[in-house]
């Protein structure tokens, strides 16, 4: 908890903000302990909002929930408590989503910030969990708006640990420093700029209306998804700083309601997304987060970034 306090120090939280966001952490870490198979709680700074704020994510590969209105009503418990743990949440939170599917685990995302506001559209989100016994994550992933043009990059640094981590750092240094190119030329910098790490495998979309451009070197995955299906884009095969074909880049269509889905190979690609309904949908946190329950592999590192226009 004094690792909590620190956080909403620095970003200038009021003693009472400070208090709503203790409790809803106890909450969550005390439904988890009750609930969760595999849980794991994340607390973080986020700059997403232009404000930042501070994120509390958790995630379960338990039963889930086949009513999760019920269970955000206080008084509702299955396991002999007061039954106040996700209501309270919601009320502490600025903002508070719960996704749930009945044998596929339940994934919670709330939002805090300084001084009470309406909580804005977030239009982008990821996560990434390093392999179990690594501390840093060789994963790692950007994204950046430019008014209606939305840039994500995500890259897996090749191997484990602080040197991939490092890999892929400086690749989205690369691609960030100036993003306002294309994804072929954006990745072509990267290229040539990250040949004295180890390298990675490099995916970069850009959401620009109707149309999503992309460019990918290596084993990313990358998904166009609607509500009802996905389809895969075409990554080049090689390694971002050491071997590449001619970089290409591909345009694609982005249905009504479809989203743009980046992840490593510590997820599976065998995720359905019939299997999870209404999940395309939601904000991105929650779509990363559940994706991660779904698909994510311990045996390596993960990561996942979510676009929606």
């Amino acid at each position: 908890m004094l690792f909590r306090s620190g956080m909403a120090s620095r970003l200038g939280f009021p003693a009472k903000r400070t208090d709503r966001l203790a409790l809803a952490v106890t909450e969550a870490a005390s439904n988890l302990h009750k609930h969760a198979r595999d849980g794991a709680l994340l607390l973080r700074v986020s700059h997403d909002a232009g404000t930042p704020g501070i994120e509390l994510v958790t995630i379960d590969t338990g039963p889930g929930m086949a009513d999760v209105g019920a269970a955000r009503r206080d008084g509702h418990s299955s396991a002999g408590t007061l039954g106040i743990g996700l209501g309270s949440i919601g009320r502490q939170a600025d903002f508070c989503d719960i996704y749930s599917a009945v044998g596929r685990g339940t994934v919670l995302v709330a939002r805090f910030w300084a001084d009470p506001r309406e909580a804005p559209v977030i239009r982008c989100a990821g996560l990434t969990r390093p392999i179990i016994s690594e501390v840093e994550c060789g994963d790692a992933y950007g994204a950046v708006s430019s008014g209606s043009v939305l840039t994500g990059a995500l890259c897996d640094g090749l191997g484990h640990g602080p040197l991939a981590a490092a890999a892929s750092s400086e690749a989205l240094a690369a691609v960030f420093s100036a993003p306002a190119g294309e994804p072929a030329a954006l990745l072509e910098r990267a290229h040539q700029r990250i040949g004295k790490t180890r390298g990675g495998a490099l995916a970069i979309a850009q959401v620009d209306g109707p149309v999503v451009r992309f460019a990918g070197l290596g084993n990313v995955a990358a998904w166009i998804v609607s509500p009802q299906a996905r389809s895969g884009m075409a990554s080049i095969p090689g390694i971002a700083g050491h071997q590449a074909r001619r970089i290409r880049q591909f345009e694609y269509a982005l249905p009504p309601k479809g989203i743009v889905i980046m992840h490593s190979d510590g997820l599976s690609s065998r995720w359905d997304v019939g299997a999870l309904p209404g999940l395309a949908g939601r904000d991105p946190l929650i779509v990363a987060a559940a994706l991660l329950v779904e698909a994510g592999r311990h045996r390596d590192d993960a990561g996942v970034l979510v676009l929606k226009p």
